[in-house]
């Protein structure tokens, strides 16, 4: 994907501030491998101590801002580093240049953001740390943050007909003998189809069917990884690992139709989901997403 733009695509489920944003300070942002990134801000104006404040959409309370001082660096600007040792919740968190202990939403400037494209972390952490910045509808600049422990990525989607066979990699757990997928139909969670996992060291493969899935009728099915069995962890299927904030309009796959007794004609065919999530879309076949 491109990796260095003056923008990224806006989430369909953003909503931002209503500020001139043609007079707000700038943010070039570089991302490193390791999950970090850094900001450098134009000059925001005003007197005190200046920090790039991060605020999480939907937050319980300010208690959860990230403040991170802004020092001068080159051409009169200022920067803050967001290492990846610095937790930041999973969510969309607006960026802010506060200074003297007032906040002013910050506009996107260049991302570069090569070192994400095609990153394998080692995942000796245990967990996947990800902060890919983008601008808003409203042109504002934000976070996309995911902390996944652990964490199963996915890569190749095959699709033939009515099978989908997926291909991924896990991170901060092994995968055992005993190891399957499932899917779990969202309107139905213990409704859940097993399928079995064919494992290469930390990469895995499986395959389902969308014409058994169909057989419950329209509704979307969330697709899980079981590493060790029953006894393990349950991780959500997720593609995250390149530079992509929002994958639903981007990473788009071929549906099938599907003339069933029970509900008449459907389409069907996998998905990613606003948090990057990886389900099976069962939905009729006249039906239009919103």
């Amino acid at each position: 994907m491109t990796a260095l733009a003056t923008s990224d695509a806006s989430s369909p489920c953003d909503a931002g501030s209503d500020q001139d944003v043609a007079a707000a300070p700038r943010a070039d942002c570089i991302a490193d491998s390791a999950g970090g990134l850094t900001f450098d801000v134009t000059d925001p104006g005003g007197e005190g101590a200046a920090y790039l404040l991060l605020r999480r959409r939907d937050a319980a309370s300010a208690d959860e801002d990230v403040r991170l001082p802004l020092s001068p660096a080159a051409d009169g600007r200022l920067r803050a580093a967001l290492p990846s040792s610095v937790e930041l919740a999973e969510g969309r968190w607006n960026a802010y240049a506060e200074v003297g202990g007032t906040p002013r939403r910050l506009a996107p400037g260049v991302n570069d953001l090569r070192s994400l494209v095609d990153r394998a972390p080692s995942g000796a952490r245990g967990y996947i740390a990800v902060r890919i910045p983008y601008a808003t509808k409203q042109g504002n600049l934000s976070v996309r943050s995911w902390l996944r422990a652990p964490h199963a990525e996915i890569g190749e989607l095959d699709i033939a007909g009515t099978s989908v066979t997926a291909h991924g990699r896990v991170y901060g757990t092994v995968l055992t003998g005993a190891a399957f997928a499932e899917a779990s139909r969202r309107a139905e969670p213990e409704r859940v189809e097993r399928y079995e996992v064919t494992a290469d060291g930390v990469e895995f493969s499986f395959g389902l069917r969308c014409d058994v899935l169909a057989e419950s009728g329209p509704g979307p099915w969330d697709l899980w990884l079981r590493p060790a069995g029953e006894s393990g962890p349950r991780i959500r299927l997720a593609r995250l690992l390149d530079d992509v904030a929002d994958k639903k309009q981007i990473f788009t796959y071929p549906s099938v139709r599907l003339d069933t007794a029970a509900h008449g004609p459907l389409d069907a065919g996998p998905y990613y989901t606003n948090d990057n999530d990886l389900s099976v879309r069962i939905r009729e076949a006249s039906a239009v997403e919103g």
